[in-house]
């Protein structure tokens, strides 16, 4: 199934909206392998604007202690690729919340690239975050590929990215670009740093054309305030997963007031 579309779902998002947008991270699988579809309903219920879903992998290089435990968890639990395929077609009629995948560059060879795409679109998916897929094999080949299937790619920044290379994933951008707050990997941080301050602030003035949406190390409403002073909205994923572990499905809305509020 090709998939033909003017404007991708988190495109039509910024068209309604581009501040203070909430993203929030959950790993498909964890804490329960069924969890998923009442995760994505309970987020969406709560006025989340877009939703990452994680596909559980065994060497998460992006991610912190926190995901990674969610990860051996939902794995133990038997998620896979074919699972969360299933369980997001299932409810792609009645889901009303952008949805994002975010995986690894093995994941896709391992499953099939055309097979995954295939996959996405039928889950009626358009944008991903592929953290390790290098820039070159993303010109070379990916770009040709997810545009065959009207997939959209969302590239990463940190504070050590060149302006050259920031300036180049900027005109190949047509979602947002993920601004990595801090160097390290995922995981809660507590306040934002002078240095972070200085990066945002650096990355602010360079008028870049696509939006911005901050992740890594946004955990409450202070942080997620200060990040959207700088970006168009902000990922927070740790956090989140703590709280599901601590308070279950039924702490959601909880926790996304405690951001929002």
């Amino acid at each position: 199934m090709i998939k033909n579309k003017t404007m991708n779902s988190i495109q039509q998002i910024f068209q309604k909206n581009d501040k203070n947008l909430l993203s929030i991270f959950f790993t498909a699988g964890f804490p329960k392998l069924d969890a998923t579809k009442a995760i994505i309903e309970g987020l969406g219920e709560n006025g989340v604007d877009f939703i990452e879903v994680g596909l559980p992998y065994s060497d998460p290089l992006a991610d912190g202690p926190t995901i990674q435990h969610s990860s051996s968890v939902a794995l133990r639990n038997g998620m896979n690729l074919d699972v969360v395929f299933n369980q997001l077609q299932e409810i792609k009629d009645t889901n009303t919340t952008p949805l994002v995948l975010m995986g690894y560059v093995n994941q896709i060879i391992k499953y099939g690239e055309d097979a995954f795409c295939e996959k996405v679109v039928a889950c009626g998916i358009d944008t991903i975050i592929i953290p390790d897929l290098p820039m070159v094999e993303y010109e070379n080949h990916y770009q040709t590929l997810f545009k065959k299937y009207g997939i959209t790619n969302v590239f990463l920044i940190t504070p050590q990215t060149s302006e050259d290379r920031i300036r180049k994933i900027d005109s190949l951008t047509e979602g947002f670009i993920y601004m990595v707050a801090s160097s390290s990997i995922t995981g809660a941080k507590g306040e934002i740093s002078t240095q972070q301050i200085d990066y945002f602030e650096r990355i602010k003035a360079m008028n870049l054309q696509s939006k911005l949406i901050i992740g890594f190390g946004i955990s409450d409403n202070e942080t997620f305030t200060k990040a959207c002073e700088y970006g168009n909205g902000a990922i927070i994923g740790s956090a989140f997963i703590k709280s599901l572990d601590k308070n279950g499905i039924e702490g959601i809305g909880d926790f996304v007031k405690s951001i929002v509020s």
